[in-house]
């Protein structure tokens, strides 16, 4: 056995030996290659495009070939100026005002560009006094994010376009409000004007119309395109259950979900051509995401440029005839704001937006995660608090799962009342475990009982339990959801630790000692739910339900606090049902005994030493 053993492990490391070898002897350096060959390839590119008046570099270029795919972006022009603060940057441009019921902020008249973003009701913390969230930043700030739209043509075109440098003029109302749209004009000083409307409503859903006047004597080929930019990849969460990074809808595609991480492996990701769908980039609460009108063909694309470090989600509508003396145009969404579940379902049916609702990352338990939200959503308008919705869902659960928990309980106690029969099997056979497990197994077929029915209490609320988490964790709805007293967001760990007596020591403990009220409470009920089953006869069983109170304790302390509330108050509602039970068929409740037995000393028996 030790000598398999030693093989194995020799087998593992010459095989991690040959695998890290081939990784940097030969993968390494041939991927190497491939990058500075396609940065070459995209310089070129860019020079091309400089030359050919494509306007913004970064824009998804058509191929020489109208109706196939769009090539990849190229990166940004290098040489951007950089400002030390966000506000520098924005004092650097000349500016039209947003001001909606949810949303502040500009559009930068230098490139036409939504760069500048703010989220009234939404703050940093759960102190109103602290910021409200920035969204958008203009480029050159620290962190720059924005929506950017115009129009782009054939390599041999030879059209002046407007790009990111480009000065719009304001026609008309100087702030952007539900009620006042913001129209802007270029005239490329060739014959042709082009416009840019943009309209908001009370929300988070932005309107922008593109249309081009052409005065000239020829035809014009233009190509209608939207992106979303980021530099470098934002804090996020790290967290396997939720995606945060590039997404979107593709037809009967469906839902693609893009890491940061992989884009830069990667550098391009060119879904399949649709007619329906939308794509951008998530954060936890927050999106921005490019939506072309429904039934309008579009190219979407994912991008990162090793070069500037920018991150992008574009498309490329199809080409758009402008006849001599004619006008063309085009229009799309873009929504930009916070995940409001209610919100994203009425933008879904009012707009005809595909599964615009899995912009929330609801996870592979959709049908059971949803539903949840809603149950707990519904019972929150009923009474003002989550804590409490959470407390009522709870008893709704359990009243679904009563059948079920009631016939686990009563096994339970059958259990106890057959344990001087147990007992006695267990002295008649002595050593002879086989023989002693056959007439359990009987025994308990006999008395129609299930010996695992102590475990299914726990195990049927485990999906509840994680349906319960993804909520907590993914909904904005619950992010800084005060509860009673000193929990003033269910969406984050309980902020009390039994390591300082709960704040009477000055002292801030590391994370791992945030053992707070709530978990602890947690962890008495679930020791009491224990101690009120029948002792398993196996020591090392005896042991694990022993200890794992102490576990589910120590592990939940980080959790957000209203699951640990929902557990606490779960494990309350079933000790109270199965106390119940056993007193109704005559049982013996034992706690009192069963937490005494764990004091008291063994005696030793008859010739034991002492």
């Amino acid at each position: 056995m030790i000598s398999e053993n030693r093989n194995t492990i020799l087998a593992i490391v010459l095989s991690l030996i040959v695998l890290l070898g081939w990784q940097y002897f030969i993968a390494g350096p041939k991927l190497e290659r491939q990058q500075a060959e396609l940065q070459t390839q995209q310089d070129a590119d860019a020079s091309s495009q400089g030359l050919t008046g494509s306007g913004n570099p970064n824009a998804p270029q058509p191929s020489a070939a109208p109706g196939t795919d769009a090539s990849a972006p190229a990166p940004a022009a290098a040489g951007q100026a950089a400002f030390a603060s966000r506000e520098q940057a924005l004092s650097a441009s000349k500016r039209v005002t947003i001001d909606t019921p949810h949303l502040e902020g500009s559009v930068n008249l230098t490139g036409g560009r939504l760069d500048d973003l703010r989220l009234k009701e939404y703050h940093e913390t759960v102190k109103k006094s602290s910021p409200t969230i920035v969204l958008f930043s203009p480029s050159g700030s620290p962190n720059p994010y924005y929506a950017d739209y115009g129009w782009v043509a054939d390599p041999d075109a030879g059209i002046a376009l407007p790009g990111p440098d480009t000065e719009w003029s304001l026609e008309g109302q100087a702030t952007l409000t539900p009620a006042t749209p913001l129209t802007l004009t270029w005239d490329n000083g060739a014959g042709v004007l082009f416009k840019r409307v943009y309209s908001v409503d009370d929300n988070y859903m932005f309107t922008v119309e593109q249309s081009v006047e052409n005065t000239t004597a020829d035809a014009l080929t233009l190509y209608p395109y939207g992106l979303i930019a980021r530099r470098n990849i934002p804090e996020t969460n790290g967290i396997w259950i939720l995606h945060e990074g590039l997404l979107g809808v593709f037809g009967e595609e469906g839902l693609q979900e893009v890491d940061y991480s992989d884009l830069e492996e990667e550098g391009t990701i060119r879904p399949p051509k649709v007619d329906q769908g939308w794509l951008g980039m998530t954060d936890k609460y927050w999106a921005a995401t490019l939506i072309p009108l429904p039934g309008q063909e579009f190219q979407p694309g994912f991008s990162h440029s090793a070069k500037t470090g920018n991150f992008q989600a574009d498309y490329l509508g199809n080409a758009v005839s402008v006849s001599a003396g004619g006008t063309g145009e085009t229009s799309s969404y873009l929504f930009a704001g916070a995940k409001e579940t209610k919100l994203l379902d009425g933008y879904e049916e009012a707009l005809s937006i595909k599964r615009f609702e899995l912009l929330i990352d609801w996870g592979w338990f959709y049908f059971l995660t949803k539903p949840m939200f809603f149950a707990i959503d519904w019972f929150f308008h009923l009474t003002g608090n989550f804590g409490v919705a959470i407390l009522l869902v709870t008893v709704l659960v359990k009243l679904i799962f009563f059948p079920l928990a009631n016939k686990s309980y009563v096994s339970m106690s059958k259990m106890k009342l057959v344990q001087p029969q147990m007992a006695e099997i267990r002295e008649k056979y002595g050593d002879d475990k086989q023989k002693q497990q056959q007439s359990l197994m009987e025994l308990y077929k006999k008395e129609k009982i299930n010996p695992l029915a102590g475990c299914l209490p726990i195990v049927i609320q485990i999906p509840v339990f994680f349906s319960l988490y993804k909520v907590l964790y993914v909904t904005i709805e619950m992010r800084h959801a005060p509860f009673f007293g000193w929990i003033q967001d269910l969406s984050a760990p309980d902020p009390t630790t039994l390591f300082n007596l709960f704040g009477l020591i000055p002292w801030d403990p590391p994370q791992m000692l945030m053992l707070g009220v709530w978990p602890l409470i947690m962890g008495i009920t679930m020791f009491i739910q224990m101690k009120m089953n029948p002792a398993p006869p196996d020591p090392t069983q005896q042991m694990i339900f022993t200890w794992m109170p102490v576990i589910f304790t120590f592990m939940l302390a980080s959790f957000p606090a209203g699951l640990v509330i929902y557990w606490a108050w779960n494990n309350t509602l079933s000790v109270t049902q199965q106390y119940i039970i056993m007193r109704r068929l005559g049982v013996k409740v034992e706690l009192w005994d069963n937490l005494s037995g764990m004091i008291k000393r063994k005696k030793p028996a008859a010739g034991d030493k002492t």
